[in-house]
């Protein structure tokens, strides 16, 4: 079953969160993931309110998590670390 990667995300760094970006795009494509929302529109309607969302899509969550343990995306994260507040689940999806 496929997977789904969503962060909810509020920047605190510009900048630094540019680098988290330019490296998790790729990093995140190389495990087969693929962006279906990025800092699209949203109505929060409840819970507490990010105003960055991203969701990817994953072959399974195996996959998803491996990616987010890789060495590529690690090295991304590190950039993201103390430029934002985040919260990141992977769900199984029911397709």
């Amino acid at each position: 079953m496929g997977a789904l990667w969503i962060a909810n995300v509020t920047v605190t760094d510009e900048e630094a969160y540019g680098k988290y970006a330019a490296l998790a795009g790729p990093a995140i494509a190389k495990h087969g993931g693929e962006f279906i929302a990025r800092a699209a529109r949203f109505v929060q309607l409840e819970g507490r309110e990010r105003p960055r969302n991203v969701v990817a899509k994953f072959p399974d969550v195996d996959t998803a998590v491996a990616c987010y343990h890789s060495p590529e995306y690690q090295e991304a994260l590190d950039f993201a670390r103390g430029a934002s507040e985040r919260e990141l689940m992977v769900i199984e999806t029911s397709e």
